[in-house]
């Protein structure tokens, strides 16, 4: 396979690292076999990218923001073209099938032509004023420089939830994508590129989040940091922001769940579970890790969802037949391997799975068989903690209000489901699940571009990507008045007898 050879973009053009030194990112599914090699970038290169954002931002924001959405829907015109492409690097670099690679570069095509329609949609609003011959208005602003920082499991989809939206409200960014997939990163940049945005408006910088993506949150000129990733990072994330005044979007960890009522339908509810815990190999913020079943159907589901999970069919992600990719990284693999002993421990009971895959050429690459937890509480560990694999834990329960509590009971509130026939169970699941996606009828996964997307608790700080709500992380209000009295008039200040 071709080694490709990414760089930086900086200003418009394509430069390496201030170093010179290099790192290499691998295919997942085959561990020996190195995708790219990428620049291992420090504060000076992180130094050139905010200054030429910075000299950018002076005119790109006094373009009209129409104008500005043309280059995102030019954007999304050449993602169209450009699909397969992508789609194929995608599994490659990363490891999900192809027909979810594809559905990656969906999202942005998607977020695209959406951002793009924003660009005549930056409303503010008239309001009467207090006072006689005054007008009074909002307008939205852009903030300046933006550092976006990125994972990996959907290396085009996030980056352009977060840099499209930025551009049409009139900001630069600077991208820092994951180690794991900066080929994917570098083929999105071209494509933004060749839609033709000006020098600096968009900047590309690759390396290790320790020191570039330090860099970018700690930098006196960044004026906004838009994180998605692990809550721990994410902490270190806000707490700078905070100290140095920057506004700040944090998207970070879920432990979602979907509870399975004695009326559900059945069928339907495992095609969700196996789709929301097992797709992209769990590897989702959004992914189904608990499964809280009513006491009435518990046995028959965990047989029908046992029966399926063992006919699900691990291999790279190129390959039609792959249903589980591999998980990203030797030390993923690990990690999710470390909590089967966690679960043994606490006393679970692993139905299916629960061990690193090593048949045929599945031990060349980082693959985990899809496991099934039985008998967890909710006070264990593989309950409460994410997971991040292809793992999903099983919780009895012998109410609707049990089960509402138990998914409640998390530090993280990011998506929910609940599966009902009961119109009012339905109705109330929607008040009362603390999450920022609640699903009835649906797996905890397949958020559209055209809402908000984020959770509560420990998940995120308040802020929503996706939908018209990413314009508030991407703007500030202003308000402006215009007095045409020709006269001192002085508000709150009481004239009347």
């Amino acid at each position: 396979m071709t080694l490709l050879t990414c760089r930086n973009y900086i200003n418009g053009q394509w430069v390496d690292a201030t170093t010179g030194n290099i790192l290499e990112s691998y295919n997942p599914a085959l561990i020996n076999e190195v995708v790219a090699t990428f620049p291992r970038s420090q504060t000076e290169d992180v130094d050139k990218a905010v200054a030429a954002a910075r000299q950018a931002y002076s005119s790109w924001r006094k373009v009209p923001a129409p104008t500005r959405a043309e280059y995102i829907f030019r954007v999304g015109e050449l993602l169209l073209q450009h699909k397969e492409e992508l789609a194929q690097l995608i599994s490659r670099e990363m490891g999900k099938p192809l027909t979810e690679g594809r559905g990656d570069v969906q999202e942005g095509i998607d977020c695209a032509f959406y951002s793009a329609g924003e660009g005549r949609r930056l409303f503010g609003l008239t309001t009467p004023s207090e006072m006689p011959n005054k007008f009074a208005m909002t307008v939205r602003m852009p903030i300046g420089v933006c550092a976006l920082i990125t994972p990996w499991n959907f290396p085009v989809a996030i980056p352009c939830w977060k840099a499209m939206p930025a551009l049409v409200c009139g900001n630069t960014v600077i991208l820092k994508p994951a180690e794991d997939t900066p080929a994917c990163a570098t083929k999105l940049i071209e494509i933004f590129a060749a839609a033709g945005l000006p020098a600096g408006v968009i900047n590309l910088v690759h390396g290790v989040g320790e020191e570039v993506g330090k860099a970018l949150v700690e930098h006196p000129n960044v004026d906004l940091v838009s994180f998605t990733g692990s809550s721990e990072t994410g902490a270190f994330v806000g707490a700078t922001c905070g100290r140095t005044h920057k506004r700040v979007c944090l998207e970070m960890g879920g432990k979602n769940a979907q509870v399975v009522m004695e009326d559900a339908d059945l069928g339907l509810a495992l095609d969700g579970a196996v789709w929301g815990a097992f797709g992209t190999t769990g590897q989702r913020c959004t992914a189904t890790s608990r499964l809280i079943l009513h006491r009435d159907i518990k046995e028959k589901f965990t047989a029908m969802l046992y029966e399926r999970v063992s006919k699900l069919r691990l291999g790279a992600g190129n390959d039609p037949n792959t249903e589980i990719g591999p998980i990203i990284n030797q030390k993923q693999l690990q990690r999710v391997n470390e909590y089967m002993n966690i679960a043994r421990e606490e006393g679970a009971k692993i139905l299916i799975g629960g061990g690193i895959a090593s048949e045929g050429q599945l031990k060349e690459g980082n693959f985990f068989l899809p496991t099934i937890l039985d008998n967890v509480t909710p006070d264990m560990r593989v309950a409460r903690e994410e997971i991040f694999g292809p793992v999903v834990a099983l919780i009895e329960i012998n109410s609707f209000e049990e089960a509402i509590a138990i998914l409640n009971d998390t530090n993280y509130g990011l998506s929910s489901s609940i599966y009902t026939r009961d119109i009012n169970r339905a109705f109330t699941a929607m008040r009362d699940i603390e999450a920022g996606i609640t699903y009835i009828n649906g797996p905890t996964i397949g958020a559209e571009v055209h809402l908000p997307f984020g959770g509560v608790k420990q998940t995120g700080n308040g802020h929503r990507e996706a939908g018209s709500t990413a314009l508030d992380v991407f703007t500030e209000w202003k308000s402006v008045y215009v007095d045409f009295s020709g006269s001192l008039q002085r508000a709150q200040i009481d004239n009347r007898s």
